[in-house]
């Protein structure tokens, strides 16, 4: 079996430009580029999405009708992380070893779309 890579759906897949609006509510397209970069990396591994819209009522069946829009195929959405040799997510820090910087890390953090 293929190893997994996670990925989170908004602000990773969904571009999230329009921020939240709802479980069932998705109005923004993919971030650019992130169709072609899952077709390849399907090529070597699993890929799960997850996300907390998956926590609520309807969330997972928008995402599911969402990425079919688009053409995006990955090969399960989740509602919790499963084990991966790694998780993309536009809300992490990465730890280095190092926790006396963490506090400092966390204060300052943006996402990408928010630089």
């Amino acid at each position: 079996m293929a190893k997994t890579v996670v990925f989170d759906f908004d602000g990773v897949i969904h571009s999230y430009t329009s921020g939240f609006k709802g479980a069932d509510i998705i109005p923004d397209p993919p971030v650019p580029g992130i169709k072609e970069a899952l077709e390849t990396i399907r090529k070597y591994y699993r890929v799960v999405v997850v996300s907390t819209r998956c926590h609520q009522e309807g969330g997972m069946e928008a995402i599911k009708q969402w990425m079919k829009k688009y053409g995006i195929i990955v090969d399960e959405v989740v509602v919790h992380k499963p084990p991966a040799i790694v998780y993309i997510d536009d809300r992490a820090i990465t730890f280095d070893g190092d926790p006396s910087k963490l506090l400092s890390k966390i204060k300052k953090f943006k996402t990408w779309y928010q630089k």
